[in-house]
């Protein structure tokens, strides 16, 4: 019973760890709202979310996380 429980646990964290995907890379194109990003390890990825080419950005979930603010306090 224990083994059963504990390979459900360990099935359910792989499941949430390949379903929440990131990757930090730059910008290759822009198509109104879907952005094409290369990852730094060479993989291409579509995402929604607003960039410009060139920009460095990190995609979440086929989205565009946001970034931090060029002078923003930490905390606030």
């Amino acid at each position: 019973m224990k083994k059963g429980i504990v390979a459900v646990v360990a099935l359910s964290f792989m499941l949430c760890a390949a379903s929440s995907f990131a990757c930090t890379g730059t910008v290759k194109a822009v198509a109104g709202d879907k952005v094409t990003v290369t990852c730094d390890d060479g993989k291409e990825v579509s995402a929604m979310g607003a960039a410009k080419v060139g920009d460095k950005v990190t995609v979440t979930d086929g989205k565009i996380a946001a970034g931090k603010k060029k002078g923003a306090i930490e905390g606030c």
